[in-house]
C-alpha cells in the first residue's frame, strides 16, 4: 500500500514512464457520509498498486501523471463525479471497457462477465460492499481491489480490435469524450428538489413543509454522525411522519425504538418547525410539465423510432444506446435544436 510521501514519489518516478496506466476507486457511499476516495487502483506493465488518498500524502503530483495519459477505467462515470467533486480532477481521455463492451453489442457488461468471458477469468465479487474506509484491508479486500484494475489492459486490447473491426472505434472515442465532459460539470443541488423523495408526490402542502425540515435534519444528524442519511431515518418513515404531523396523529410511535433522547428531541424540533411554517411559505407540490405532442410530431416520433430500431438490430446494439425515448421526442420538436445533443455516431445512425 502505497501510503507515505516517499512511496508515492518512487512510484510517480515509474508512473511518468508508463505507457499506459489502468484505474479504478473505491469509496464509502455504503458507510460514510458523504462519501469520499477511499483506495486507488493502478496497474501499469510493472504491476498493480494500492494508493491510500486517507493518508496524509499530497496527490496532486500523482492527479497531473494521471493527466497525461490515456486512463483504461472500466465504467467510469462514478470515479469521475468523485474525482471531480472531491479533487477537481478532470483527465484528458480514457477507454471506458464497460462503454466499449455496450458498443459491440454485449448485453452483460460488467467487469467480472466481461473477464470471464474476454480473458477466461473467473473473479471474487465477495468485497463489493466492504467498507473501504478501515485499515488495514483484508487480504481478500486487496486482491479484489488489485483485480479492478489488473485485466483492463488485456481486456482493452480486445475490446479495441473488436471495435476497429467493426468501424466503431471512432464511437467510443467520442463517447468517452462526451462522458468525461459530462462528469467534469460541476452540478449544484436543486434546493427545492433535493428533499423531494419518493413518495413526497402524494404529500400536500403542509406534509411537504414538515418533510423538508425532517430532511434538512436528518441532512445533519448524518452528517455528524459519518454515516449515510438511510440509517439515520429510513425515506418511508419521514414520509409517515410528515402524514402523520399534519393529520393531527402522534409522531411518536413512529420513530426508531433506537433514538436517543437527543435525535428524538431533535426530530420532533423539526417536525414542529414544519407545522409552524406559514401557509403562503409552504412547498408547492410538483406538477409535471407536459406537453402535448402535435399529430405530426407522433408521426416524426414513430419514423426515428423505426429507423433507430432498424439501425440497431442491424448492428446488434441497445437501440437506447442510439437515441432514448426523450431525446427522440425532443428531436421530432426541432431538430435543429436538439441534433446537437447527439453524438456524431448517433446523428449519422439516425438521417
Amino acid at each position: 500500500m502505497i501510503d507515505s510521501h516517499l512511496k508515492l514519489g518512487e512510484f510517480l518516478t515509474r508512473l511518468g514512464a508508463a505507457p499506459w496506466i489502468a484505474l479504478d476507486t473505491e469509496a464509502d457511499s455504503l458507510h460514510a457520509y458523504p462519501e469520499k476516495i477511499c483506495l486507488l487502483q493502478v496497474t501499469t506493465p510493472d504491476g498493480d498498486e494500492l494508493i491510500d488518498p486517507l493518508a496524509s500524502i499530497d496527490l496532486g503530483p500523482l492527479l497531473k501523471t494521471f493527466g497525461n495519459h490515456e486512463l483504461i477505467m472500466h465504467g467510469a462515470d462514478y470515479d469521475l463525479r468523485l474525482f471531480r467533486k472531491h479533487h477537481e480532477f478532470v483527465p484528458r481521455a480514457i477507454f471506458d471497457t464497460m462503454l466499449a463492451s455496450r458498443l459491440l453489442g454485449n448485453l452483460q457488461f460488467g467487469l467480472n462477465n466481461l473477464v470471464a468471458q474476454y480473458l477466461g477469468v473467473a473473479l471474487d465479487k465477495g468485497s463489493q460492499k466492504a467498507d473501504w474506509a478501515r485499515r488495514p484491508l483484508t487480504e481478500r479486500m486487496e486482491t479484489y481491489a488489485r483485480n479492478d484494475t489488473h485485466y483492463l489492459k488485456p481486456l482493452a486490447d480486445r475490446l479495441k480490435s473488436e471495435l476497429e473491426a467493426k468501424g466503431r472505434l471512432s464511437w467510443h472515442q467520442e463517447s468517452c469524450a462526451r462522458l468525461i465532459e459530462d462528469c467534469s460539470q460541476a452540478r449544484l443541488p436543486d434546493r427545492d428538489l433535493v428533499w423531494r423523495l419518493k413518495g413526497s408526490h402524494k404529500l400536500g402542502r403542509p406534509a411537504l413543509a414538515v418533510l423538508r425540515e425532517l430532511w434538512q435534519w436528518r441532512e445533519g444528524e448524518a452528517i455528524a454522525a459519518n454515516r449515510p442519511p438511510y440509517f439515520v431515518l429510513q425515506h418511508e418513515q419521514m414520509i409517515d411522519l410528515s402524514l402523520a404531523a399534519v393529520t393531527g396523529r402522534s409522531v411518536e410511535p413512529l420513530l426508531p425504538q433506537k433514538f436517543s433522547d437527543r435525535r428524538r428531541a431533535g426530530l420532533l424540533k423539526a417536525v414542529g418547525q414544519g407545522l409552524a411554517v406559514p401557509p403562503r411559505d409552504q412547498p408547492e407540490p410538483l406538477r409535471p410539465i407536459s406537453r402535448r405532442s402535435t399529430d405530426a410530431e407522433k408521426r416524426r416520433v414513430l419514423e426515428l423510432q423505426q429507423r433507430r430500431d432498424k439501425r440497431a438490430t442491424e448492428l446488434g446494439l441497445d437501440p437506447t444506446l442510439i437515441a432514448s425515448r426523450a431525446t427522440m421526442m425532443d428531436l421530432a420538436e426541432d431538430w435543429q435544436r436538439h441534433a446537437s445533443d447527439l453524438m456524431n455516431w448517433q446523428r449519422e445512425l439516425l438521417k
